[in-house]
């Protein structure tokens, strides 16, 4: 069996995400510790307890979801995995990229925490409340939904933001131009087309603010050779240097999140499992669309350490 290790991204939180593991186990608990260090403030008492709406902040969600990851990694390498020697690649959704730098070894946990604060806080500022919007499309191809993104625009930002799987297509740009597309999505023949609730409009032009204050925090930031090759979300294909790394994760914020791309790379290069770490499940439902016949494991939660650690003997 070949695996990769996949991070989900932001719409995976969830309150309480990350408690039970970190009741458990002292090497999960010692991560949350970290990251509230490293930010000066308890992000863990938000994620265990709530409120929600604090959570679903961006400069809290990503490196809450980023903690959650990290910390049922490190239950899998206490039980005995290696990464370098049992995992072939890693990849992350969006955010989950930073997760994904941080497992193998990249980034530092502390560093990673920083990013995605200052990250979170970028794409927040980047574009005032209500100027921007992202919606997703059902049910048609990626080509329709380029072509419904520009006749859509009539000279505003609208463009596609994230291809998530097979006829899972999101778009994201000023709040009207956005508007103007969910309606010549559906006379195209989308099964549904739909206003996302999410605070900004992530992965478009309008991020250059954003793209700007991420060149400046990462170029403080050291990045090492990840253990394992990183299939980046710009790329859709591996790569290891540090340098080409820290670019791609400046382009990554106004870029498209190519994850059909990256998990059809997957496929067609041997990979045979892909592992969700951290929160949610929604990698594993995209992955089977995308790659028919693909394992997926999901760790999260304490009761999934043993089936997971089952799967590398």
């Amino acid at each position: 069996m070949s695996i990769a290790f996949t991070f989900p991204g932001q719409g995976s939180q969830a309150v309480g995400m990350g408690k039970a593991l970190a009741d458990e186990f002292a090497v999960a608990r010692a991560v949350y510790e970290e990251v509230d260090e490293a930010l000066g403030e308890k992000l863990s008492d938000i994620m265990w307890n709530g409120p929600e709406d604090a959570l679903t902040l961006t400069r809290n969600a990503q490196p809450a979801l980023m903690a959650a990851s990290i910390a049922a990694l490190r239950v899998l390498e206490e039980k005995g995995l290696v990464l370098a020697e049992k995992v072939a690649y890693v990849a992350g959704h969006s955010l989950g990229e930073y997760s994904a730098l941080a497992a193998s070894g990249a980034i530092s946990l502390a560093d990673t925490a920083r990013l995605l604060r200052v990250r979170g806080d970028a794409m927040q500022k980047a574009v005032p409340v209500g100027e921007g919007a992202m919606a997703a499309v059902l049910g048609l191809s990626f080509d329709d939904v380029q072509a419904v993104a520009q006749a859509a625009s009539e000279g505003d930002v609208c463009q596609v933001a994230n291809d998530n799987a097979p006829g899972q297509v999101v778009i994201s740009g000023a709040k009207d131009a956005i508007e103007r597309a969910i309606p010549l999505a559906k006379e195209k023949g989308a099964k549904r087309a739909l206003l996302l609730p999410v605070s900004a409009p992530f992965h478009c032009a309008l991020m250059t603010p954003a793209a700007e204050a991420m060149a400046e925090a990462l170029a403080a930031v050291t990045i090492n050779k990840p253990a394992v090759p990183l299939v980046a979300n710009v790329l859709a294909t591996p790569v290891e240097d540090g340098e080409t790394i820290r670019k791609h994760l400046v382009e990554q914020v106004t870029g498209m999140v190519r994850w059909n791309e990256s998990v059809s790379w997957f496929g067609d290069n041997g990979i045979d499992c892909l592992f969700e770490i951290g929160t949610g499940k929604v990698l594993s439902g995209l992955a089977k669309r995308i790659v028919k016949g693909i394992a997926t494991v999901n760790v999260g939660e304490p009761g999934d350490i043993e089936a997971a650690m089952g799967k590398f003997a």
